[in-house]
């Protein structure tokens, strides 16, 4: 794991900037900058690799299709191993089953809401999720925040932890945008911690949360995860975090700013964000 890699963009003996701000300035979850994470084997590495390619294509793989697909490139795996990694990864098939990271069960899951719900404006619906990202030598985790009317991703976070610190930074930076209606996510403890929950209901934002092993219930996020993995993350190899970090904002802009969406008439997710906003009040 390629921890090591931001930790010189960091000074510990700043006095007038804090580790913290650093880790913001950089994107970074300070829990980032303290997590000293178990080496994988580069085996385990390569393993992740192709698993996180081929969830791509066929997300309704169970772990033993995906264990037979990697035999049959040779690969000598059990299913306990594939297991295993697509746990640390974060990977879930897209069918209802038991699932592979249960939540918290101290943290209280609220109702699914968007059932038959029409959506038809900007700051209505947000959702969240977070993905698995490789690097040249290691991997992170990303979670981005999106309107669902617009596809605009109002904020993005990396770290190299599953904790909630980076996910709740990203809320923070969302909030700062605007304010939705309705906050949808799986049921991930991530989501259901009270550092998380906590600024929703202050703002007096209804909370939706994701059926258990019900993927497409927050299916935007998916079809995002996507799109970032075949034009961003699967063109390139990116050697450290601080790397990862440059390359992922440059292409977020272009996602907000530049790319059209069919979805949205040929529109890109800012001008139908910022234009129906404006309309909106």
């Amino acid at each position: 794991m390629a921890v090591e890699d931001y930790r010189p963009w960091i000074d510990p003996n700043q006095t007038e900037i804090t580790i913290a701000r650093q880790c913001a300035l950089l994107g970074l979850a300070r829990s980032s900058y303290y997590y000293h994470p178990q080496e994988e084997t580069a085996e385990n590495l390569l393993l992740m690799r192709l698993l996180d390619e081929q969830y791509t294509r066929t997300p309704f793989y169970g772990i033993r299709r995906m264990t037979a697909w990697l035999r049959s490139y040779g690969k000598e795996v059990n299913h306990k191993r594939v297991a295993r990694l697509l746990r640390l990864m974060g990977l879930e098939t897209i069918y209802p089953k038991r699932r592979l990271s249960l939540p918290d069960a101290q943290h209280k899951i609220y109702p699914y809401l968007l059932r038959g719900f029409e959506i038809n404006r900007p700051n209505q619906v947000w959702s969240t999720d977070i993905t698995y990202v490789r690097l040249h030598a290691g991997y992170i985790y990303l979670v981005a925040i999106m309107d669902w009317f617009s596809r605009y991703v109002l904020s993005w976070e990396v770290s190299v932890t599953m904790e909630s610190e980076f996910c709740v930074s990203a809320l923070e930076r969302a909030l700062q945008t605007g304010r939705p209606e309705i906050f949808n996510s799986d049921q991930g403890s991530q989501f259901t911690s009270l550092d998380f929950i906590r600024p929703l209901e202050t703002l007096g934002i209804r909370i939706s949360m994701d059926g258990r092993g019900r993927v497409f219930d927050n299916i935007f996020l998916e079809r995002l995860w996507r799109t970032v993995k075949y034009e961003e993350v699967y063109l390139k190899d990116y050697l450290s975090v601080p790397a990862a970090i440059d390359s992922l904002r440059l292409y977020f802009q272009f996602y907000n700013l530049e790319r059209l969406h069919q979805s949205l008439d040929y529109r890109t997710p800012a001008s139908v964000h910022y234009a129906c906003g404006r309309r909106s009040r």
